[in-house]
């Protein structure tokens, strides 16, 4: 291998690590919506998404989440501050009274507003059926409780990728769209 191409490799890669870094510092913005009906597991995630530099907001069910995301079918007034609401991943338990995250999965993807966010199912139990039901319905990623950094890590990498995915996607369609000239 030449030492152009290997400088140029070196190149490209600390053109995507400096991308990634980008990302890294906006990790303030990243808003994760935590749902789960146990104080301890709702603290777990919560810790760690923190760790990983997220904005978090915890509740306990997913009637909770709706009513944040303002799905839950109640008028609101410009006051509210759902205006300014942005939400870029939802993490829930698959087991909670009242409304699964399944369930609240398939409401979450029914709505026009939200259903590009992505939504991640936590079990503390394996079940395949359970899983592939939930990743059928459009969700990200299922965890198995215990849930750890490295599973959050994950998450932020996946987050990482979309957002470098989306921002060239952009790129691409605003240079298709410019007049090529002769």
């Amino acid at each position: 291998m030449s030492r152009n191409s290997v400088a140029s490799m070196r190149w490209r890669s600390e053109m995507i690590d400096d991308m990634i870094l980008s990302l890294s510092g906006d990790q303030d913005d990243v808003h994760v919506l935590a749902v789960d009906d146990s104080l301890v597991d709702r603290k777990v995630i919560e810790r760690l998404l923190k760790i990983s530099s997220c904005k978090v907001t915890a509740v306990d069910s997913g009637i909770r989440a709706l009513e944040f995301l303002g799905l839950d079918g109640e008028k609101r007034t410009s006051g509210d501050g759902l205006d300014s609401l942005k939400v870029d991943l939802i993490i829930t338990d698959y087991c909670m009274p009242e409304m699964t995250g399944y369930e609240l999965l398939k409401k979450i993807k029914q709505s026009s507003t939200f259903r590009e966010i992505p939504v991640v199912i936590m079990s503390s139990e394996n079940i395949m059926a359970r899983i592939d039901r939930c990743l059928e319905e459009g969700a990200e990623d299922f965890i198995v409780k215990p849930v750890k950094l490295s599973d959050v890590k994950r998450i932020r990498d996946y987050m990482a990728t979309r957002d470098i995915r989306a921002r060239k996607d952009e790129e691409g369609s605003n240079f298709n769209k410019r007049e090529v000239t002769p």
